[in-house]
């Protein structure tokens, strides 16, 4: 019933950590992009509902402090 081993179970493959690197990178890229979107957002639709620009307003101001944001991003 007790099987001993004398050296690992299971080698697995070998690890590409130049990929690993890639996603990595993708997934941070894509938190930081999609956060700011996301934050950029709420300031434009808080503009649109109690600042009192309306609708047209807040997309202009959620357009410009988009390429606002792009450029603090680089």
């Amino acid at each position: 019933m007790d099987n001993h081993h004398s050296g690992p179970v299971e080698t697995g493959a070998p690890m590409d950590y130049a990929e690993h690197e890639k996603t990595y990178s993708m997934f941070l890229a894509a938190s930081k992009w999609g956060t700011m979107v996301v934050v950029v957002l709420l300031i434009a639709m808080a503009a649109g509902f109690f600042g009192g620009v309306g609708f047209l307003g807040s997309l202009i101001l959620f357009i410009i402090l988009n390429i606002a944001g792009v450029f603090l991003l680089r």
